[in-house]
């Protein structure tokens, strides 16, 4: 129901090495547009046959990212990564590109139908890139931000709660007894009921 800072852990193969960031400047000056990049996804993406994806990657420095390694965008085929990767290291920023472009790819080849994040299908695209024991986290040493939750909620059957720190725009219930009672169809029934946080 809620997301919370976490670290993540990844684990793959060292990919090959066609992409250089010895020309690069340090991280601090990294942000937009990688060209070098996203030439790389593009070309992984037109070996693995996806010529309307190769169009659409596109590889960006995100300076907002604090501790998120990277993300990816679908159907726009756009990747953001956290410039703290470069002083991690180049293997790091390999890594984590490749991770997210497998995101891309299981997307693509999946449209219409709604799959899982570090599903069946994303894991196929990674043993597609050549990394078939990634993992869906990582344990990087990137800077984690603690936001203090404002709002509580909590099922007025079950009696589950949590806390989150927006509100909710519209009405929402608890998805475990809607899942049981309905199939997962939104019930009045099980409405959350909203406290704000001292």
């Amino acid at each position: 129901m809620f997301r919370s800072a976490r670290q993540m852990k990844f684990s793959f193969a060292e990919p090959s090495s066609d992409i250089s960031r010895s020309n690069r400047e340090p991280s601090f000056r990294q942000q937009g547009s990688d060209a070098t990049f996203s030439h790389w996804c593009r070309k992984l993406v037109r070996n693995l046959g996806l010529i309307d994806l190769e169009k659409r990657v596109a590889v960006e420095w995100n300076p907002r990212m604090r501790s998120c390694a990277g993300r990816a965008f679908w159907p726009s085929g756009l990747i953001h990564l956290n410039p703290e990767l470069s002083n991690i290291s180049e293997s790091e920023i390999k890594r984590t590109l490749l991770h997210e472009l497998a995101h891309l790819i299981a997307y693509e080849r999946n449209p219409y139908r709604a799959i899982k994040s570090h599903g069946l299908e994303w894991q196929r695209a990674c043993k597609d890139l050549g990394i078939p024991d990634e993992r869906a986290t990582h344990e990087l040493a990137l800077p984690t931000r603690s936001l203090k939750r404002r709002w509580k909620y909590e099922c007025p059957k079950c009696g589950k709660a949590f806390e989150r720190v927006r509100r909710y725009k519209g009405a929402v219930a608890c998805y475990e007894c809607c899942l049981k009672t309905t199939g997962g169809v939104f019930d009045p029934i099980y409405q959350l009921v909203e406290s704000p946080l001292i």
